[in-house]
């Protein structure tokens, strides 16, 4: 036997002496058959920090979560004397046209221009679109919750505004018709009823005392974005009371959780499952998530859903007076302390502030003994009195405090805050007595209701605060002026009371406001 065919390697002292990678090769070169099992190490694993989840606040609350579905009426275009297109042919109608022109054969073929229908009467494939009558269409989509275990859902007013049909789809895919119960415009509120045949008891959710909630506090967004039935979110408050034009009664909360289209009407949640605000608005340059959204407080949702469900609509209280804030010159001007309060800028004819002898410049400091902060304030306050509750209003006039019992009215569907007219303002007589107010930087023409601005200069306070030419000048410190010897007169006096400012009425086209304008110069 040959050396080599005599060389049959120990197997042990293999094993002994290679490398799993190694001993795979030995095999290979002897042509030992073997069965090799590799060994590896564990895989990662991390420890990591015990976290708050929001599984189970999702999970009990997703139920009562819905998507609201809302289609309009949407009536078909008559075919009563053709179907309103204008067809020409190098200047000719297309009756004009040879009988042999392709064209001509189109229409003849395909019914001929007068809807599509010539004289062969009715479209036998598409029907008599005469007699078509108007179809639902869908029109938008949003979120909304239930609110009562038999079937009452809050949304947004501007989710199912104009609407005239409602499908509400359940997170496990039921889909139930509901019926618009009420809809409040100025807080973006509206409630449905599903009409349920089984007489089932649905999930519902209540709403928090959002007075509780603080500005960091976590909070879940549950809804329908783009149409993405049971999403959930989570980001934290942001902001409380953000005003963002929406309406007199803006105080919303801002959250930062993803809110996109289609979210809209959903709740959003504290870690208790109870609805802290409703979804309604989004601050977005791309119209897409930005961390910047806008929820109606429970405390305000809370009130409306209650008499939307009772009675179908609000009542709410009306003082009907125009009004607008008190800046530092404002509240300079008139004496006041603190920059607080709501400046009465006109009362409105024959409303219950104008009947109880609310003036215009006067400055509302308080209702019934509750400070009043600010226009917003005293707006959301009244809204929420009962029609005929009488307060005590407290107002700031002539340098002085005074209280006005005021009955509270109602404030009709079509009332809004008041407002000062918009006839035109009549053509300015010819100077009589003009002159230069030089301290104040502008130039002034009596006329039949006060004084109208004929110049301002631009490097003035008085540009700087907005004051242009062809305004009118009906008041200084509540003192009606007709001439500009009589703004010099009231300026005097409030120097001699020691006031740095003075506070003028100014009509304009776009209604009547007050502004404070320095007086301490000479």
């Amino acid at each position: 036997m040959s050396k080599i065919s005599a060389f049959r390697p120990n197997l042990k002292t293999v094993l002994k002496t290679t490398t799993v990678a190694g001993l795979a090769a030995v095999m290979l070169a002897t042509g030992i058959p073997a069965r090799v099992t590799e060994s590896f190490a564990e895989a990662v694993s991390v420890q990591a920090p015990q976290v708050a989840s929001f599984a189970d606040v999702v999970q009990a609350v997703s139920p009562a979560v819905v998507s609201v579905r809302v289609q309009s009426d949407i009536k078909p275009a008559s075919d009563e004397g053709g179907n309103n297109f204008s067809f020409n042919f190098g200047g000719r109608d297309l009756d004009e046209l040879p009988d042999n022109h392709p064209l001509k054969r189109f229409f003849r073929e395909f019914g001929g221009q007068d809807g599509f229908r010539g004289d062969r009467g009715p479209d036998r494939r598409f029907g008599d679109r005469r007699d078509r009558k108007p179809h639902l269409r869908p029109t938008s989509q949003g979120s909304g919750f239930f609110i009562s275990e038999d079937g009452y859902i809050v949304t947004n007013n501007h989710v199912v505004n104009d609407g005239s049909a409602f499908t509400v789809v359940m997170n496990d895919g039921t889909e139930l018709d509901a019926k618009l119960i009420g809809k409040d415009s100025r807080t973006d509120l509206a409630v449905l009823k599903v009409d349920d045949k089984d007489k089932r008891k649905f999930t519902y959710v209540s709403f928090a005392d959002d007075s509780q909630i603080r500005v960091g506090d976590w909070v879940v967004a549950v809804g329908n974005p783009f149409g993405l039935g049971g999403t959930v979110t989570a980001g934290i408050i942001s902001a409380r009371g953000r005003d963002i034009g929406s309406g007199p009664y803006d105080d919303y909360l801002q959250v930062d959780a993803a809110v996109n289209r289609g979210n809209s009407g959903g709740p959003t949640f504290n870690l208790n499952g109870q609805v802290v605000g409703i979804n309604t608005a989004i601050f977005s340059p791309s119209g897409g998530n930005v961390g910047i959204a806008f929820a109606i407080p429970a405390s305000v949702a809370k009130g409306v859903v209650a008499d939307l469900m009772k009675d179908g609509k609000v009542d709410r209280g009306w003082l009907g007076v125009q009004i607008q804030p008190v800046s530092r010159d404002i509240a300079d001007s008139l004496g006041l302390a603190d920059a607080a309060g709501a400046l009465v800028v006109e009362p409105q004819t024959d409303s219950p502030g104008a009947k109880a002898g609310i003036q215009k410049g006067d400055v509302i400091t308080a209702l019934d003994g509750e400070p009043v902060k600010d226009p917003r304030d005293l707006a959301r306050r009244v809204a929420d009195m009962s029609p005929g509750t009488k307060v005590d209003v407290s107002v700031w006039r002539d340098g002085k405090a005074q209280n006005v019992s005021v009955e509270i009215g109602t404030l009709a569907g079509e009332q809004i805050q008041a407002a000062t007219g918009t006839t035109e303002e009549a053509e300015p007589e010819a100077p009589a007595s003009e002159q230069a107010l030089a301290d104040l930087g502008i130039t002034v023409t009596p006329d039949d209701k006060g004084l109208t601005v004929s110049a301002v200069d631009p490097d003035s306070d008085a540009s700087d605060r907005g004051l242009k030419e062809g305004d009118r000048i009906t008041s200084v410190n509540n003192q009606a002026v007709k001439s500009a010897d009589d703004v010099v007169k009231v300026i005097n006096n409030a120097r001699k009371d020691g006031r740095s400012k003075a506070l003028f009425q100014v009509e304009t086209n776009d209604g009547s406001r007050f502004l404070a304008l320095p007086i301490d110069q000479g």
